[in-house]
């Protein structure tokens, strides 16, 4: 798959275009769709030169839009000197080819544009992998019968020509390469299996961090736990989960594991790709999830996210809402800031450290309210419970008596 960006060469001039289907004259969806593909665009190293949007009923199934619309963006592209058009939507094989042939321009969409940068973020072997097999799949999917880069020859015994066999011999080696991939994918599964099995027979509870990409995920995990993870001011600056130890105010200890960013129109086959990752939310205690509130579009990111968590099938864990970057924000902006889907909001700033002795307070609150209250009076011989009981719960007070240690208590379901 072509890569847009390069380091050493000058930077590749592209022109962005949508088409709107919106039924009424706002266009504000659209115009936040398009902010966000230049966002991707300069993370993969392109500079955007124009924009053109379409109002159209439907997308068209050949061109992506329509005849009229095509000479402008032909003009366009000829005034700018782009040297690639980027549509905001998945194309089909067919649109690609003939936008290609009436631009005479390299023609990509939204999903390679993110599969790119994933192609240039993954670290380690696991993140090579999902990226690897979510690109194979794309291609996959658009590999189509004869075309005009093809031969020309017709079909039949005799006349295949030798376009034809290509096709089929890349056809045969991605599937071979995706087989390939899929076994060593699912031996990294179970071994994250594995690990999360391990973490739950432990007991120590896990909080998830998830977000809209760039929203400060990476930033905050280092501020709670020095965890020296790779932040910037970049989209998918961060692929790899990270998990770290925390210890509470109280002495409970958590893990804070850190996810991949959600992005609207996210590609399905990185959601396929990456679920082994993304599901760290699903087998979470508690779900932290961060908003950029300095972002004017927060409440549709925010909605992105709980989308992406429904097609993950993140069950009705509790959620705490922590409007980061609000260091940035107005104070008038502050007070207006609500999220009725969480159980607890907060106004942070992972990067000037500001309200994170109030997040902690407000997970061991949230982990609290699945404890157990016990006032149990433990022998002197399985004293040894009590240091189970600061480690998995919470100790609140003890009194040394005659026949054992009186214990007062909120302990997690396993250890009544």
């Amino acid at each position: 798959m072509a890569k847009i960006y390069d380091t050493e060469k000058e930077q590749e001039r592209v022109v962005l275009i949508a088409v709107d289907l919106s039924q009424n004259n706002d266009s504000t969806d659209v115009d936040i769709s398009l902010d966000e593909l230049e966002e991707l665009a300069g993370t993969a190293g392109a500079v955007t030169v124009g924009r053109l949007v379409q109002k159209r009923d439907a997308i068209h199934p050949a061109t992506y839009i329509g005849k009229g619309k095509m000479e402008e963006l032909r003009n366009m592209v000829e005034e700018k000197q782009a040297d690639a058009v980027v549509c905001d939507d998945e194309l089909s094989p067919a649109q690609i080819t003939n936008l290609q042939e009436e631009l005479q321009r390299k023609v990509i969409d939204r999903t390679v544009m993110i599969l790119d940068i994933f192609a240039a973020h993954a670290r380690t072997s696991e993140g090579k992998l999902q990226v690897e097999l979510a690109q194979l799949r794309y291609r996959s999917s658009r590999l189509i019968g004869l075309g005009k880069s093809l031969s020309r020859l017709g079909g039949g015994i005799g006349t295949r020509g030798p376009g034809e066999k290509k096709l089929e011999m890349d056809r045969r080696l991605i599937k071979d390469r995706i087989s390939i991939l899929n076994r060593q994918l699912k031996d990294v599964v179970q071994n994250r299996d594995t690990m999360r099995k391990k973490r739950s027979q432990n007991a120590v509870p896990t909080v998830a961090i998830v977000g809209y990409t760039n929203a400060g995920k990476s930033t905050l995990l280092n501020a709670l736990t020095e965890a020296e993870v790779l932040s910037e001011n970049k989209l998918f600056a961060t692929l790899d989960p990270t998990t770290r130890g925390l210890e509470l105010e109280n002495g409970q200890k958590i893990l804070l594991t850190d996810t991949v960013g959600f992005i609207s129109k996210l590609p399905h086959s990185l959601i396929r790709a990456f679920r082994s990752t993304l599901e760290e939310a699903k087998y979470a205690d508690v779900i932290l999830h961060v908003v950029d509130a300095s972002n004017p579009h927060y409440e549709r990111q925010m909605q992105v996210v709980y989308d992406t968590l429904q097609e993950l099938e993140v069950g009705d864990k509790p959620v705490i809402t922590a409007f980061n970057k609000i260091d940035k924000s107005s104070s008038e902006d502050k007070g207006g800031r609500k999220d009725l889907r969480s159980d607890c909001v907060l106004q942070i700033s992972a990067k000037e450290l500001i309200g994170l002795e109030q997040l902690l307070e407000a997970i061991e609150r949230v982990l609290n309210d699945g404890m157990i209250r016990m006032e149990q009076l433990i022998p002197y011989a399985e004293a040894g419970k009590i240091q189970q009981i600061r480690q998995y719960g919470k100790l609140e007070s003890e009194e040394y008596q005659e026949g054992g240690i009186f214990v007062k208590a909120l302990v997690p379901p396993f250890l009544v």
